[in-house]
């Protein structure tokens, strides 16, 4: 049955009067009138005048404690006035819980760090299981709507093609430009020691691979060096990409970008210039440049084996933070073989839509509004990811915030993640709110992640060029996804051969044949179509 929410609009504000919140399970035909409304102090702390409870259901990672003795929350409840009873889920069931409690509709007034995807906003806010929030920004979230004012590739970005916004997001300050892109890591003590330079062309690239394969750069005399190593080989292509001219608009859209001399679309894995990546690859791979392991290996066998300092270039976060490997540093943008040089495996400053979700159930979306809007300012920010002066971060002279020892020399042996996630729930990544690199202290914010990326920003995509990912109609939607579970995943199963040697590049013709009987042209026309509302808006 479809739900829906009947709403009262007064001079801007969502009213709902003697009003119910009706449907399959929607609101359970419980009344609100305006006398809610005076609970709701309209700015300031706390939230509410007298006490009220609100029902969430999150999402969290393994090092997470129960939230309900969770620091953060209950310092929150303090300042607020509102105490959440929480329903979590570790992330790994997370989609299958939360599909479950919508489609039965015994879901709660608030979904938070459930990571609900553009599919089901458009289908449940349509519906009206999941409310418009555009009102309630305009009036009760100052911090996020100044956001939105400062950054437009935000509310372009959140505002689905029926012009409402359903969710709150992860936002990344645009400034904090390491927690948005990433070259691979290089280590430098063994091109010093094989007197190589750093490479700037891909042919370069190969020559220093090559020779940390072949020149026993750890001195054991064993050839137990691996050159390059990752979970998967996308990261690699990511980067490579810039340098043949490709992803011009950064990785938010997936396979799809912008020709620069046509303007329009194209698709990238059917690109030539695509296929000249894979074969650089191929090469690579063929001579054992590559990690041999690099399509099946797991995040936990990559860490341990990075751990023991193995690789000469990794595609990840800091090995300093990660790997604890000290002397690696970023790897330079390569120059490639049609002139591009252009670091554009760059993400946009959007992240994570359906990061905070009120539902028609919610009997005070005003202060569950208010509630959220916190994490957005600075205050709130530095709250959520440093915690609590002297227990969780210290200030230092310069004015500069720092964990305390018992986070980053945890006397349990708890590494970062694991001692913040005592107090915090920012470790694993979801979570509604901006991140800012004078409060983010994670990988992505040590000095040399920040170094890494400044080395890359003379060949960085410009704000103005990364666009966020596109938003698609209901029916829209429903049509790509058809499309696209095939046909992306004969996308990615072909590209491992390719590099692999598994298919021989005289195959290519018949690849992008099979593409294209999958569906290739429609799925072209339905981002046509989304690319046109989003230059519209």
């Amino acid at each position: 049955m479809v739900r829906k929410r009947r709403l009262m609009k007064s001079t801007g504000m969502v009213v709902l009067t003697g009003t119910l919140l009706a449907g399959c399970g929607g609101g359970g035909g419980a009344v609100r009138d305006e006398s809610v409304l005076e609970n709701l102090n309209p700015s300031g702390m706390p939230i509410v005048k007298e006490k009220i409870t609100m029902k969430g259901f999150a999402g969290k990672f393994f090092a997470s404690a129960d939230w309900s003795n969770l620091m953060l929350w209950q310092e929150y409840e303090k300042m607020t006035n509102i105490h959440m009873e929480w329903e979590t889920v570790q992330v790994d069931t997370l989609a299958e819980k939360r599909n479950l409690l919508l489609a039965g509709g015994d879901y709660p007034e608030i979904l938070y760090a459930t990571a609900v995807g553009k599919a089901d906003l458009i289908r449940y806010g349509g519906e009206g299981v999941f409310i418009p929030l555009n009102d309630l920004i305009e009036k009760y979230a100052p911090n996020f709507k100044k956001l939105m004012d400062d950054y437009p590739v935000v509310k372009k970005g959140i505002t689905m093609p029926d012009g409402n916004i359903y969710s709150f997001p992860t936002i990344r300050d645009p400034e904090f430009m390491s927690v948005r892109t990433r070259t691979p890591w290089m280590k430098k003590e063994w091109l010093d020691k094989l007197g190589l330079q750093e490479p700037t062309t891909p042919d370069e690239f190969y020559h220093v691979l090559k020779q940390i394969k072949e020149g026993d750069p750890n001195g054991n005399g064993q050839a137990d060096e691996i050159p390059y190593g990752a979970v998967g080989i996308t990261q690699l292509l990511d980067f490579l990409k810039g340098s043949y001219g490709l992803n011009t608009h950064g990785t938010a859209n997936g396979h799809v970008d912008e020709d620069p001399e046509t303007k329009k679309l194209r698709f990238i894995p059917a690109h030539p210039r695509y296929k000249e990546i894979l074969e650089f690859a191929n090469k690579l791979y063929g001579e054992g440049l590559i990690d041999k392991e690099i399509f099946s290996i797991k995040t936990a066998e990559f860490t341990a084996r990075a751990s023991e300092g193995v690789y000469g270039f990794v595609s990840n976060v800091n090995p300093e933070s990660i790997f604890n490997q000290k002397g690696y540093i970023g790897m330079p943008v390569l120059k490639g073989p049609h002139g591009d040089q252009k670091n554009t495996a760059i993400g946009s400053p959007l992240g994570n839509l359906g990061q905070f979700i009120i539902t028609d159930k919610n009997q005070n979306p005003e202060a569950a509004v208010r509630w959220l809007d916190f994490f957005y300012s600075d205050e709130g920010a530095k709250m959520f990811f440093m915690g609590f002066k002297d227990i969780t971060y210290k200030e230092m002279p310069n004015g500069e915030v720092e964990y305390t020892d018992e986070i980053i020399n945890n006397p349990k042996g708890l590494n970062l993640d694991q001692a913040v996630s005592q107090y915090l729930i920012w470790p694993g990544g979801y979570y509604p709110g901006i991140i800012k690199q004078k409060f983010f202290k994670g990988a992505e914010g040590r000095p040399s992640s920040i170094e890494n990326t400044q080395k890359a920003m003379p060949y960085t995509l410009k704000d103005e060029e990364i666009w966020p990912a596109f938003n698609f109609t209901s029916e829209e939607q429903d049509e790509l996804t058809t499309i696209q579970s095939d046909l992306h995943v004969f996308i990615d199963e072909m590209r491992d051969k390719f590099i692999s040697g598994a298919a021989p590049f005289s195959q290519w013709d018949d690849y992008v044949k099979n593409m294209e009987k999958m569906g290739l042209d429609r799925y072209m026309a339905i981002y046509e179509a989304a690319y046109k509302r989003y230059q519209e808006q």
